[in-house]
């Protein structure tokens, strides 16, 4: 009776640490929440980014044929950014060169000669001034070798002030992380070493040693049987 109780404990123990542990899809649901927690922390702390676009079009002259005004607006896009292009633009965005570079950017259409210049800042009306200057300054510089080159550039929209940020808000960026989060959970638990079943948990050593004694002296009488039952017939061949 005492040897039973002594064996029912440690499966108690291992049922009861069962119960108690998590279960194995719990990194999924964290993951999840921490990726959440971190994306809405970054839209609430993060300060608003506004976007303001003006656009300018390549238009050929009477000698010039349509296709090289879109190839002359691919190059003029490039050129956009430019050292020499923000030089003229400085003045009128009211910032540095170096700094002007890392508010504007330029972008065109294989299909179309139009140039989308945009600027970006943390003030509404500065997004504007900055994609309106970079805008005239393209412009200008451009049309001085418009004689040669059969293409002049115009201003065909100027931008607006913008009334809502292009950076996401907190709820976007909350669902954003939700989605990040809860994507890396599933992932990690892909990618970890499967949990063993209880039914193939080993036995203490002090459980199973009665019974590994049985099988083993089973075993070892098993052949000795064996070669004892053999003898007799061993000993009729002979004579």
């Amino acid at each position: 009776m005492a040897d039973t109780a002594d064996q029912k404990k440690p499966a108690a123990r291992r049922r009861r640490a069962r119960l108690l542990s998590p279960p194995a899809w719990w990194p999924l649901p964290a993951a999840a929440l921490l990726g959440l927690a971190a994306g809405g922390a970054y839209g609430v702390l993060k300060a608003p980014e506004y976007a303001a676009t003006s656009y300018v079009v390549a238009v050929p002259d009477d000698t010039t044929e349509p296709a090289t005004a879109l190839g002359f607006a691919q190059a003029y896009a490039r050129i956009a950014t430019s050292s020499s292009t923000l030089a003229y633009a400085q003045p009128r965005a009211g910032i540095s060169a170096r700094e002007l570079r890392t508010h504007v950017r330029a972008e065109t259409s294989p299909e179309s000669p139009m140039i989308a210049i945009t600027g970006t800042s943390a003030n509404a009306a500065e997004s504007a001034d900055i994609a309106n200057a970079v805008a005239d300054a393209l412009t200008l510089s451009s049309n001085q070798a418009a004689k040669n080159t059969g293409v002049q550039l115009l201003l065909f929209n100027q931008a607006v002030a913008p009334t809502d940020p292009a950076s996401p808000s907190a709820p976007v960026s909350g669902a954003v992380g939700l989605c990040a989060g809860g994507l890396l959970g599933g992932l990690w638990l892909l990618a970890r070493p499967a949990r063993r079943r209880p039914e193939e948990e080993q036995l203490p050593v002090s459980a199973g040693e009665p019974e590994s004694a049985a099988v083993a002296e089973e075993l070892v009488q098993v052949p000795a049987q064996g070669e004892h039952a053999a003898e007799p017939k061993e000993k009729e061949s002979v004579r």
